[in-house]
């Protein structure tokens, strides 16, 4: 396997090199590159993206970026509706925790903002509330890191004011 890096250059319209983005299973990442690599005899060309937060490079294809379910950045607008979200009541099915569980675990990984912030309004505890079971605090502190994340790109803050606006947020509904 050989691999080319190309100079910064936008490829088919998709992404730029030093663009943030938003992969499902991982969540917020920064193209840092386009290379072509030889796979199995084929040229392949790549999106390098790098994911600090975890130290993980992920090489996505450039004709898979669209169907993986890589993205832009939210925009503002579906930011502020993911923030509205967080003031709205929590929905808690009657169901089984374990296909709950499945169900946070699947709107963690798809990427999609509302659905995200839709895990962290449901599974926050306000100060009054009982405390939740290991499995519900790491599902919750997970969505509440993605969201916080995908927050801070989008505004341009630092991850932990991200995760203060979020808390603010959480805490209005709570009054």
């Amino acid at each position: 396997m050989t691999t080319k890096k190309q100079p910064a250059k936008i490829v088919e319209g998709l992404f730029n090199v030093g663009q943030h983005v938003v992969y499902p299973a991982h969540g917020v990442g920064r193209v840092t590159g386009v290379e072509t690599q030889q796979v199995a005899g084929m040229k392949l060309e790549v999106f390098v993206v790098a994911f600090e937060q975890d130290k993980l490079i992920l090489r996505v294809p450039v004709a898979k970026a669209a169907s993986s379910g890589m993205r832009a950045l939210a925009s503002t607008r579906i930011v502020g509706d993911a923030l509205k979200t967080l003031g709205g009541r929590a929905r808690i099915k009657r169901t089984m925790w374990s296909r709950r569980a499945q169900e946070y675990e699947a709107k963690i990984n798809s990427g999609n903002l509302i659905q995200i912030a839709e895990v962290v309004r449901d599974l926050h505890r306000a100060g009054d509330q009982p405390d939740q079971s290991y499995s519900e605090r790491q599902l919750y502190e997970s969505a509440l890191d993605r969201m916080a994340r995908e927050l801070a790109a989008v505004e341009n803050i630092k991850h932990a004011d991200a995760v203060e606006k979020l808390s603010k947020s959480l805490a209005k509904r709570a009054a």
